[in-house]
């Protein structure tokens, strides 16, 4: 496969890891790696920009979610997103580092639209949580290569 293929694969693996899509970019990663015929730091910028823009999709249908909520058909229940919200801003906008943290990120994501986080902070703070994760993907494969 050629690598522009290989990193396009990865890159829509990885947006797809950042939805509610089953998906685990981080396998595709480490599948990439053992073929050894690509360059590791091009993979994880590809895992990280297609996370990050998967997040970046989280964000709106978080800000745009309040449309939906009183809609009797809507799933969730205003009073239920009442709770991730007051952690969120118990917390503060740094929790978006943990963006990259499986199973928390994409709901921290999802809350940040919510609460209109202005995108010049979340883009910065979630793409560097989401670097953290795939950085550390690689370095495990290469201690258990």
């Amino acid at each position: 496969m050629a690598e522009i293929h290989a990193l396009l694969l990865l890159f829509f693996v990885a947006v797809a890891s950042a939805s509610f899509f089953p998906s685990q970019a981080e396998l595709v990663l480490f599948a990439l790696l053992t073929l050894g015929d690509y360059d590791p730091l091009l993979l994880v910028l590809a895992a990280t920009a297609g996370n990050g823009l998967g997040s970046l999709g989280n964000y709106y249908i978080g800000r745009y979610m309040d449309r939906l909520t009183h809609k009797h058909w809507f799933p969730i229940k205003p009073r239920y997103l009442e709770k991730p919200k007051q952690l969120f801003s118990k917390h503060g906008k740094m929790t978006l580092l943990l963006a990259g943290v499986p199973f928390i990120g994409n709901p921290i994501t999802i809350v940040a639209g919510m609460l209109r986080v202005n995108l010049w902070l979340f883009i910065p703070l979630v793409t560097a949580g989401k670097s953290v994760r795939y950085l550390l993907a690689w370095a495990l494969y290469a201690v258990i290569k």
